[in-house]
């Protein structure tokens, strides 16, 4: 097997086989017959929502010292995707994946998997998104 003229294998520091080079002829015979594989791995999984951020969400609450009310409403600027309480949404269109008590909380919009970050300032707060490329 790793005798092949036409392979180049490329491992690791161990010499495990990590990956296959193959000259771009045989792939444009292969390409054809490996597309449905291709295809289900790239199918993304459902992200569901997990304890930790929700755990870290509750102490950020509990210790809630800034200037203004806390607002539940999150907003995709790539879709337009909007809630007014991501928490009690019952479609929940967004699931937060991080929080931390320095007031960051981070969403991953169900619509379209862009991860909105709000950013709480002491006085304000600041949104950024970053959207996958397609």
């Amino acid at each position: 097997m790793l005798d092949n003229p036409l392979l180049q294998y490329v491992t690791d520091a161990k010499g495990n086989v990590a990956s296959v080079i193959i000259p771009w002829s045989l792939w444009e015979k292969m390409e054809p017959k490996v597309r449905k594989l291709l295809e289900v791995e790239s199918t993304p999984q459902e992200i569901t929502q997990a304890a930790g951020p929700l755990a870290s969400f509750d102490e950020l609450m509990q210790f809630w010292d800034f200037k203004y009310p806390y607002s539940p409403s999150v907003t995709c600027p790539h879709c337009s995707a909007t809630t007014a309480d991501w928490r009690n949404d019952p479609s929940q269109p967004f699931v937060l994946t991080n929080a931390n008590i320095g007031g960051l909380l981070v969403f991953y919009c169900r619509a379209c998997g862009t991860t909105i970050r709000q950013k709480h300032f002491h006085k304000h707060m600041a949104v950024e998104h970053t959207t996958p490329k397609a």
